[in-house]
């Protein structure tokens, strides 16, 4: 399945930014704040504070991961 990567612009802490990622990682960023019942900026903006990545795009695929791999029940790790 190809996603290419989508453009947007959006706020995060009272500065509109633009940041590129695919698809599924936008869907995962809405699904993720309706959970939380935040908006998109305010958990992009809490992804940014807390981020350690120098590029804001890789610091919220990081989260997007570790956020749905937290969901998965580990099996097998010791």
């Amino acid at each position: 399945m190809k996603s290419p990567v989508v453009k947007r612009s959006i706020v995060v802490a009272g500065h509109k930014t633009s940041v590129s990622l695919e698809e599924a990682f936008w869907t995962a960023l809405k699904e993720i704040a309706g959970m939380r019942r935040i908006t998109m900026s305010q958990l992009v903006g809490e992804i940014d504070k807390n981020r350690q990545q120098n590029n804001l795009s890789s610091a919220i695929r990081l989260y997007a991961l570790a956020h749905y791999q937290a969901l998965v029940p580990q099996s097998g790790q010791s």
